[in-house]
């Protein structure tokens, strides 16, 4: 049986990091991990609590456009917070597009500028 311990990251796909930077960093408040290697293209490591988002900005090969407006109904990244409100006020600020988890627990659902679906999970 294999011993999985948990999610070391996940990737997303961007098209400019400076811009994805400017959501994953300046709104949603994740640190970034300076210790990065030149991979050979750009991109950013993002801290989660003790996971990571890497951000690859490379060409990608899925549609932007026509995705579903809840994110919940598409690939996406599911994250842990401790209370949504902030989390909420910080989009409400950026002026970031949301939806509530349809399941009827604490969560919502939002896009980061390339389309790729995040999901905020309140609680552990």
């Amino acid at each position: 049986m294999i011993d999985y311990l948990g999610i070391a990251h996940a990737s997303v796909l961007v098209a400019d990091t400076a811009r994805a930077l400017a959501f994953y960093r300046d709104v949603l408040g994740m640190r970034v991990d300076p210790g990065r290697p030149d991979l050979g293209y750009p991109g950013a490591w993002l801290w989660v609590g003790g996971q990571q988002i890497h951000l690859i900005e490379l060409p990608n090969p899925d549609p932007v456009t026509g995705r579903p407006v809840h994110a919940g109904r598409d690939r996406h990244t599911a994250i842990h917070v401790g209370s949504l409100e902030p989390l909420k006020a910080a989009l409400d600020r950026a002026e970031v597009a949301y939806t509530a988890s349809r399941s009827g627990r604490r969560a919502l659902f939002c896009r980061d500028p390339d389309g790729n679906g995040l999901e905020f999970i309140e609680g552990t």
